[in-house]
């Protein structure tokens, strides 16, 4: 994990109960099921890391704007999306101390949502451009309440980051 000292920003990791759910069964409702990573590198939103070769995860399918949603009352409607993310199989010690952003420094699209769980707008932050200064600009929407981070290759959720 890339974590920079005066970064006002915080990836935020799934949480170690839901984690704990989708361990079982995933947000597709499928049975989960664990497997050696033979190379390594696969970007864990546990941990906020890549795997190591040799780590025993798991790729489940997760709605995190759907689990949002449920916590807050929010209706996201047609945006509520799921997709694959890699987990470890077992708890894992969460993400380095320090906070601050993971898996920067390759492009990133930046989703903005609303309170009400509505997309507000994406942008595509490329380096070298500043991901800490994309999202600063994001949450001077004050109409922003949350933004996902996601991969420009597969378009796969990296992580959520909140306004302060």
């Amino acid at each position: 994990m890339t974590t920079h000292a005066t970064t006002p920003h915080t990836a935020r990791p799934i949480t170690e109960p839901v984690l704990a759910e989708l361990r079982a069964s995933d947000d597709a409702g499928r049975r989960t099921t664990a497997v050696t990573d033979p190379e390594g590198g696969a970007p864990l939103r546990c941990c906020l890391r890549r795997s190591e070769p040799g780590e025993r995860i798991a790729l489940v399918s997760y709605a995190p704007l759907r689990r949002w949603a449920a916590r807050t009352g929010a209706e996201p409607g047609a945006y509520d999306e799921q997709g694959p993310v890699f987990i470890h199989a077992q708890p894992c010690d969460g993400p380095a101390p320090g906070g601050g952003l993971a898996f920067t420094g390759a492009h990133r699209v930046l989703r903005r949502y609303s309170p009400d769980g509505r997309i507000l707008g994406g942008r595509l932050v490329a380096p070298p451009e500043d991901l800490d200064a994309a999202l600063s600009e994001a949450f001077t929407d004050p109409e922003v309440a949350l933004v996902h981070v996601r991969a420009v290759e597969y378009g796969c959720f990296l992580y959520e980051v909140r306004g302060a």
